[in-house]
């Protein structure tokens, strides 16, 4: 209950500061700052994370999903949902316009020594293409029964984007094999890719430990650390 109490005094202060409503104001932005986002849903939130980071937040997550996607609204482009190629079609360049604005704007403003830009899914897809009936018409997906081209899941090779923090950008890091099956070179995986967002933070991950409900004490990244290339 203490924890519970300390909890929502947190949520009310933070609901009634005025920094609060300044930060979260969008139109304190001007026409062309909020255009060269986009003016819609993905652009104005990386335009609100932006002014969030500026405000003194340390951790802002914003999902790009919903109506831009597609017609079952986020990336998850099976054949029954998505016809794999319109879907990316349909929504890159809402995409490619925000998270590039994004960007922009931590280096223009000289927030990227401190502000760090991670762009990423949970998976990868799968590299050969496979087809099925599509569940549903709408934007990105066939009429019912139609078959269609489409990606399943697939956690042995994927890729993100990462900006700022003060790292050397305009590089790649590791490779996949010639048929984008598996990671070759330089492989790194989730628990290294949690160590290297706490690094930034500047947290330990390798000595902090979280008691379970036995008084166990459990790491916070289980097997993984800081990779090397991505820190400043």
């Amino acid at each position: 209950m203490e924890a519970l109490d300390e909890f929502e005094s947190q949520a009310m202060t933070l609901l009634t500061n005025p920094k609060t409503k300044e930060a979260f104001d969008l139109t304190q932005e001007d026409d062309k700052t909020r255009d060269r986002y986009g003016r819609n849903t993905w652009g104005q939130q990386l335009l609100m994370a932006r002014r969030l980071a500026e405000a003194g937040v340390d951790i802002v997550t914003s999902s790009l999903r919903g109506p831009l996607c597609g017609r079952v609204q986020n990336w998850d482009d099976h054949a029954v949902n998505h016809h794999v190629f319109d879907a990316l079609r349909f929504r890159s360049q809402a995409y490619d316009q925000a998270v590039s604005a994004l960007i922009e704007d931590i280096y223009e403003r000289g927030l990227d020594k401190n502000v760090l830009v991670v762009v990423t899914g949970e998976f990868g897809r799968t590299p050969k293409i496979s087809y099925q009936p599509s569940t549903g018409e709408g934007n990105a997906s066939a009429p019912a029964g139609t078959k269609q081209p489409g990606r399943d899941h697939w956690p042995r090779a994927f890729s993100n984007i990462w900006a700022g923090g003060g790292i050397e950008t305009g590089r790649f890091i590791g490779a996949t094999d010639k048929l984008g099956e598996d990671s070759i070179e330089r492989i790194c995986g989730p628990g290294d890719f949690l160590a290297t967002i706490y690094h930034h933070l500047g947290i330990d991950s390798s000595k902090i430990f979280i008691k379970d409900f036995n008084g166990r004490p459990t790491p916070i990244v289980g097997d993984g650390s800081p990779i090397p290339e991505l820190i400043s």
